[in-house]
């Protein structure tokens, strides 16, 4: 009986998350199994097109005629059971197509263009290394030139371990694969080889020589001929008379080179040792449940990871552990590879693809049995999941800002499910969503009240600023911040400064006439960067020199208005020219391993003062540090957004809590234009549950997440009217079907309407039990698809972090 692959089809413009039926060779029957990617015909022409293979049947209820799989594209499946259903999960819950969350899924290597080599093991059988390896030592998979036959024959030679398969970006294959050399006769054959070699065959005899040195052992070629000199002509030779087999193998590549000292588990407090317990309980009983570690910042919540990890790999588990930033992940892999050693691998955007692949093949191989990375490792191939901790789970940016539209903790929590394992949730100052389910009795809230070395929180201080430019001359420092830092200075302590804004200046203004200098491309005013000397959009990425005269007046009264932290930078090494002064933003770390250099460099306080945007408030641990200053505590607080008070308390309490974290007591000084907000004055305190009470009373007032789920759906155009237009489309659609407890707000133009020469408008829906609203969202997903070509784009997003 004919076997019939189920393949949802990646084509851009016609996607679906309805498979299609597809026959399967019969040269390919029991061979080809779900999870791999094959190539078919789509369409009424001969178009070839991917696929996922998601199902494998006998029979199909379709009754015309089935096209054949043209080729597969992998001798082994890239996706397991678990994270095919992911997929489907994904694509359900975000609105998004299968494929969209397949492509999400899968390391970006896999969907690059690249080589696959296939390499014989030793165990591969004689007439196969004849057929396919007489001649080369791998050979690349092409299923464009291999006949079917080959094909299900290699797919045989992988399933028995005869053969090993390696994928290779193209453009870093001399990076990826290395030829060693090995012996390939015994000592006496050589002997009788050397004395055959003409008199004047220098190199030849060299190499004979060394290879029958008792302590030869297999060298990489480029290594050999770096040692000895002796030239590649010659090993060509050797080859040809059978002195030495050269054969490609495979070198991973290390995104973590540096060796880590070993660590051993703490002594925990009373309080660590009660969520240690609750948690490890689970893992013995291969149990899932969700935990909030609400911990101080400095309470050990670090100590508590590491020890339950600990108690899933004993018991013959793997452990994920995710963190909100690159930035922080060099510390935490540093904390954890001290604590598991080689069996930690990392997985973030800061890695290239080559790096991506070998560690995500590591785990898939079960090589690694601790992952530890940003948002997209939590779709890690890990078998057998242990425990999976969210570092941080506050943050926003675990949602993902494309489609599928995801959160990081949804998609934790439905793998914790899945493996029946514990899913910790960590943060000082948790989402009010997660903290209201923890109020529920959804999650099992888990209490770190004091710091680790008992030291109290930092004294912090709030400074109106309002006042300071009333009494002295405009500055971004306080006179009190500017006074603390010197003292610290010389007591050779160190200092962290934060304002969540890069660049030099805001914006630029004439005073004459009032023009603001904006991007010819979006809605946005243009920010001046110092460094470049020019003025950049930091949405689409738009450059232009600093104007000296008024476009619009012609007025040569151009000025600098708002402050970034280039600005800062000139201004510190202005007033305080003997301090050592290291930026942290954007800018400074957009090339690969910026971010561990900064913190190394500061680590070993090569530098007296780090300052930074956001990316400095969160995890990071220095004991030297004894001063923390937020230059504007008003930056996230001006947003016009639901969530701007929650953002700027969790981010005044992170900063806050990098001070004071050994021996020496902590200060913090917030520098503001609204103090008697509620959401500053609470940080000062530190005090979470005062602040979570007022804020839920707000939401529940105003009719806000927690108390509602929250729908965005945003069009996009070249042009306003039909962005309006497709809009209010959708918004008659949506609001015939939805009863009267919903609300609908919008359409509105978006916060920035424009963005990268296109006008987005959108629709939020707040609602709290609407069984039609998901067939309704599936629909005008599905239209989408005839609306892109007209150039209208449609995006569902659910539960967004933000409505602008």
């Amino acid at each position: 009986m004919a076997q019939i692959a189920k393949v949802i089809v990646d084509v851009p413009t016609m996607q679906t998350n309805n498979p299609y039926s597809y026959l399967i060779p019969p040269a390919l029957a029991n061979q080809i199994q779900i999870g791999m990617r094959v190539v078919v015909s789509f369409g009424r022409g001969s178009r070839k097109v991917q696929g996922m293979v998601v199902g494998i049947d006998n029979e199909s209820s379709f009754e015309g005629q089935l096209k054949e799989i043209d080729a597969v594209m992998d001798l082994q499946p890239v996706l397991n059971p678990e994270l095919l259903s992911l997929a489907n999960y994904l694509a359900e819950s975000t609105f998004a197509f299968t494929i969209s969350a397949i492509q999400t899924i899968l390391p970006n290597s896999l969907k690059a263009k690249y080589e696959k080599v296939l390499t014989p093991t030793d165990t591969i059988e004689e007439a196969a290394r004849q057929k396919y390896f007489a001649t080369q030592p791998d050979m690349i998979f092409d299923e464009n030139k291999l006949s079917t036959e080959d094909v299900s024959e290699l797919l045989r030679l992988r399933r028995t371990n005869q053969i090993s398969i390696s994928y290779v970006v193209q453009d870093r294959a001399k990076a990826k694969t290395q030829v060693v050399i090995e012996r390939a006769m015994t000592t006496s054959q050589l002997e009788a080889s050397l004395a055959e070699v003409r008199k004047g065959a220098v190199q030849q005899k060299k190499l004979l020589q060394l290879l029958m040195d008792a302590n030869f052992q297999t060298i990489s070629q480029p290594a050999l001929i770096e040692s000895t000199g002796i030239s590649n002509a010659t090993l060509k030779t050797a080859e040809e008379k059978g002195w030495i087999v050269r054969r490609r193998i495979e070198v991973r590549r290390d995104p973590f080179k540096r060796e880590v000292a070993a660590t051993r588990p703490l002594p925990l407090q009373a309080e660590q040792q009660t969520a240690v317990t609750a948690i490890s309980e689970q893992i013995e009983q291969d149990r899932y449940q969700a935990f909030l570690l609400e911990g101080v910042t400095g309470s050990g919540k670090t100590e508590v990871y590491l020890q339950t990890m600990a108690k899933a790999i004993e018991k013959g588990k793997t452990a994920l552990m995710l963190v909100p930033e690159i930035s922080l992940t060099p510390q935490m892999v540093n904390r954890v590879k001290g604590r598991f050693g080689h069996e930690v691998a990392v997985l973030h955007s800061g890695l290239s693809d080559g790096e991506k692949y070998d560690e995500w093949r590591r785990i898939e191989r079960g090589e690694a049995r601790v992952v530890v990375g940003a948002r997209s490792a939590v779709f890690a191939p890990l078998e057998n999941i242990g425990i999976i901790i969210m570092d941080e789970e506050h943050e926003s940016s675990y949602k993902q800002d494309e489609s599928p539209r995801y959160h990081a903790r949804d998609v934790a929590l439905w793998r914790g499910r899945y493996h029946q394992a514990p899913v910790v949730l960590g943060s000082a100052t948790p989402s009010l969503e997660t903290r209201a389910r923890a109020e529920k009795g959804l999650y099992t809230r888990l209490v770190l009240p004091h710091r680790i070395n008992h030291q109290s929180l930092p004294e912090v201080s709030v400074v109106d600023m309002k006042d300071e430019i009333r009494n002295h001359k405009e500055s971004n420092f306080s006179s009190q911040l500017l006074a603390s830092i010197k003292e610290k200075l010389q007591r050779k302590e160190q200092v962290v400064l934060m304002l969540n804004r890069r660049g030099y200046s805001s914006f630029v203004m004439c005073r004459d006439c009032g023009f603001v200098l904006m991007c010819p491309n979006c809605d946005i005013s243009l920010t001046l960067h110092m460094d470049s000397h020019s003025m950049k959009c930091h949405y689409c990425g738009h450059e232009e020199a600093i104007p000296t005269i008024c476009p619009n007046c012609q007025s040569r009264k151009i000025r600098y208005y708002g402050t970034g932290t280039q600005k800062v930078e000139a201004e510190l090494k202005d007033i305080l020219p003997e301090a050592r002064v290291l930026r942290m933003d954007v800018d400074t770390t957009r090339r690969k391993g910026a971010h561990e250099k900064l913190l190394q460099a500061f680590g070993q306080h090569e530098a007296d003062i780090l300052l930074g945007t956001q990316m400095i408030a969160k995890g990071l641990d220095f004991p030297n540090v004894t001063l923390v200053g937020v230059l504007n505590a008003d930056t996230s607080l001006g947003i016009p957004d639901f969530r701007s008070s929650e953002r700027t308390f969790q981010l005044l309490t992170q900063v806050s809590g990098r001070a004071g974290r050994a021996e020496k007591k902590g200060q913090v000084i917030i520098q503001t234009f609204n103090p008697e907000h509620y959401a500053i004055q609470l940080a000062k305190t530190q005090n979470y549950e005062q602040f979570f009470a007022y804020e839920m009373k707000l939401r529940h007032e105003s009719n806000y997440p927690p108390y509602y789920y929250a729908i965005q759906i945003t069009t996009s155009a070249a042009t306003e009217a039909d962005a309006a237009k497709g809009i209010f489309k959708i918004a008659k659609q949506i609001r015939e079907h939805l009863s009267a407890q919903s609300i609908v707000l919008g359409p509105t133009p978006q916060t920035i309407s424009k963005i990268k020469k296109r006008y987005y408008y959108q629709l939020i829906v707040k609602y709290k039990k609407e069984p039609a609203l998901g067939n309704l969202l599936e629909k005008v997903l599905q239209e989408s698809q005839k609306t892109g070509r007209t150039g209208l784009q449609v995006s569902i997003n659910p539960n967004p972090v933000s409505f602008m």
